[in-house]
C-alpha cells in the first residue's frame, strides 16, 4: 500500500495527526503502509475522504489522485 504512505507524507502529516483526526490507530496506520495488513472497506472510505482521493489510488490501482465526481442525488 505505497500511496497510503505517499500521500499522508505528500501532506506532511504524522501517523500520529491522521490517527487523531480519523480515528484510526496508528499502530493499523503503520500495518497498512508497511504492507502487513490490507485495509477494510471502512478505513478505506475513511482515509479516501480524509485525503480527498479514491479508493483506487489508496490501493495502488491507479496514480491518479484525484477523487471521483461526487455522486448525484437522483431523488
Amino acid at each position: 500500500m505505497k500511496n497510503i504512505k505517499l500521500i499522508r507524507v505528500i501532506n506532511d502529516y504524522t501517523q500520529l495527526k491522521v490517527q487523531m483526526d480519523t480515528g484510526i490507530s496508528q499502530s493499523t496506520l503503520s500495518k497498512y503502509e508497511s504492507g502487513d495488513t490490507v485495509p477494510t472497506v471502512d478505513n478505506l472510505m475513511i482515509l479516501a475522504e480524509y485525503y480527498h482521493t479514491s479508493l483506487d489510488f489508496l490501493m495502488d490501482l491507479t496514480n491518479e489522485r484525484k477523487p471521483y465526481p461526487s455522486k448525484k442525488d437522483s431523488h
